[in-house]
């Protein structure tokens, strides 16, 4: 079974200095963190506050090949937590098949952005993440959202962040 989740968030961690993705089970007040990539959470930033580039970038590259083929995103999974590692599927829908695409959740958050799909995780994610010392599920009064976080609006250099 599967947990429809909404992004909450994306923050700094200010331990790790590194992004998370604050994934939220609709359905709860509970809270996944995803630590990704600085250059994963540019992409996810950029299509959080809607800027435009003035060439497609890879996320909007995948986006674009998959329409041109017949296809459609219809949504993306977080399916496993192995290692304090996620994995992630990326469903397509093309010539009425199902398609499943292995990715880093990451990756397909910042896809399911452009296309406008949902985002699931599979609870046994979420049961994993409770017992799992790194990447805990949480509740949202342990987040101070009104604190301001200045997310760069480019990151040009990956030592802008120490992972």
């Amino acid at each position: 079974m599967e947990k429809e989740v909404k992004i909450r968030g994306l923050l700094i961690d200010p331990t790790t200095n590194s992004p998370v993705v604050l994934l939220k089970d609709v359905s709860s007040d509970s809270m996944l963190p995803i630590w990704v990539g600085p250059y994963e959470a540019n992409s996810i930033a950029s299509e959080i506050e809607k800027l435009a580039s003035q060439r497609p970038m890879t996320h909007d590259l995948l986006r674009n090949v998959i329409r041109q083929m017949g296809g459609e995103v219809s949504r993306v999974v977080v399916t496993d937590l192995r290692d304090s590692t996620f994995f992630a599927v990326i469903e397509i829908v093309a010539n009425g098949d199902t398609i499943l695409i292995d990715s880093r959740p990451s990756d397909a958050i910042a896809l399911a952005l452009r296309v406008d799909c949902p985002i699931f995780v599979k609870e046994s994610v979420l049961e994993s993440s409770r017992v799992d010392g790194i990447n805990q599920v949480v509740d949202e009064d342990e987040f101070d959202f009104e604190e301001e976080v200045e997310w760069p609006e480019e990151i040009d250099d990956v030592s802008d962040f120490k992972m």
